[in-house]
């Protein structure tokens, strides 16, 4: 028998990629059905739209607190078991190199060299260029060994493949905040009225205080709704790491050569 743990762990990428493709299987669910198949019969399966293969549950005194994410990208919920998977979930959102996003869409099982294990990771993510990329998400002072354990498997199963895979911590605290608030406003409506999504980048083609631009644009009430989509899609930009956003931060618009 193939065993994942003596023969894979330390070993150089692509040495054992073809024993990978039948040491690991993937166990997702078919119209309902819990199917399972070996790495190598089923990578390619759309993971990106399949339901997830096990509840979001919550339960008092629990460390976790599951919820379901509206996710812009996909124009659906997507569930996250955590606020740190939470926080992951907004920031693949915003990525505009991800197409779709799936919580947990399978199992994956693999031998220790002792016993069976398992584990769902946390999202399936679909590249703009076709590719995938497995995101795990835990913080670093929480890792224990059996998880860590679980993620290098995973991390293998995926170059075997040739996915990407992240092991996604706490992201920093300030960034995190800002683009929770511009989350807000990630919605297609938010674009809305075009001419003033398009007067907007053309203002701020010269870099000036978020409060000023937005009253050179119209009323503020309508304005910001906009500036804050535009911040959130990235064809604006401010320094969302240096400080919580205040009406003084300064804005520009994307591929300003002032920010270059």
């Amino acid at each position: 028998m193939y065993r994942y743990a003596r023969d894979v762990v330390g070993a150089p990428v692509g040495v054992f990629e073809g024993a990978a493709l039948a040491a690991f299987d993937l166990a997702f669910s078919v119209n309902d059905t819990l199917v399972r198949r070996s790495l190598g019969s089923s990578w390619d399966m759309p993971f990106e739209a399949m339901d997830p293969v096990r509840e979001f549950s919550w339960h008092k005194d629990s460390r976790g607190f599951a919820g379901w994410y509206y996710s812009s990208t996909m124009r659906d919920h997507v569930g996250y078991e955590s606020w740190l998977e939470r926080d992951r979930l907004i920031l693949l959102d915003r990525d505009p190199h991800v197409v779709a996003i799936a919580s947990q869409p399978f199992w994956l099982h693999w031998h220790d060299g002792t016993r069976k294990r398992r584990h769902a990771p946390d999202y399936f993510v679909r590249l703009s260029d076709g590719g995938a990329r497995i995101v795990d998400v835990r913080a670093e002072d929480e890792m224990d060994e059996a998880t860590q354990e679980a993620f290098d498997a995973t991390g293998h199963a995926c170059r075997a493949v040739g996915w990407e895979f992240e092991w996604a911590g706490r992201p920093e605290s300030v960034f995190m905040a800002n683009v929770r608030w511009l989350s807000r406003y990630r919605r297609a409506r938010c674009a809305r009225p075009v001419p003033m999504a398009d007067r907007l980048l053309e203002v701020f083609r010269e870099p000036m205080g978020l409060w000023d631009g937005a009253g050179l644009v119209g009323d503020r009430l309508q304005v910001l709704p906009v500036l804050f989509h535009l911040l959130w899609s990235g064809a604006l930009k401010t320094d969302l790491a240096g400080g919580l956003m205040e009406t003084d931060s300064l804005v520009w618009t994307e591929g300003n050569a002032w920010a270059a």
